[in-house]
């Protein structure tokens, strides 16, 4: 059977590991990238341990102080090492969205209670249709009436 223009790579096709196959140790990956993931791992440790002591800089950093809020390394923090009760910091545009959601759900209860002004023309509307169709009801009530008469009046 042909295939087509383009075949496929020889190495065949790419297999992720689920994060069960992981926890279990039975993952297709090869052994030796767990072998050198310990091995960062204790260096990392022994880096962050070293890491105030000695600090290595370009060219003339090391001879002058720097003040500098934003020359700081962000720290990267592992996912175990996350304090989940601490409180983030909301971006402005995530605040204004939380701002504006909120209130919009103030003016909806004051719309439900009546008290905007555009609640206020809604019922004033409302009212007036509700008049309207009682009259037309009543009158429609007094036309049927009238026509029985009419009926009566031929019979007899």
């Amino acid at each position: 059977m042909g295939r087509g223009k383009f075949k496929g790579k020889p190495t065949g096709r790419r297999h992720f590991s689920t994060p069960e196959e992981m926890l279990a140790g039975t993952s297709a990956r090869p052994r030796t990238f767990k072998q050198e993931e310990a091995v960062e791992e204790e260096e990392e440790e022994s880096e962050e341990e070293s890491e105030e002591e000695s600090e290595k800089r370009k060219g003339t950093q090391g001879l002058i102080q720097i003040e500098n809020p934003n020359l700081a390394k962000p720290k990267t923090l592992k996912a175990r090492d996350v304090d989940i009760e601490k409180t983030t910091e909301l971006s402005r545009r995530e605040r204004e969205e939380i701002e504006k959601q909120k209130a919009h759900e103030r003016y909806m209860r004051l719309q439900e209670q009546g008290k905007t002004e555009q609640a206020r023309k809604d019922l004033e509307r409302l009212a007036l249709i509700r008049q309207q169709r009682a009259d037309a009801a009543k009158k429609r009530e007094e036309e049927k009436a009238a026509k029985e008469q009419k009926k009566a009046e031929a019979r007899k």
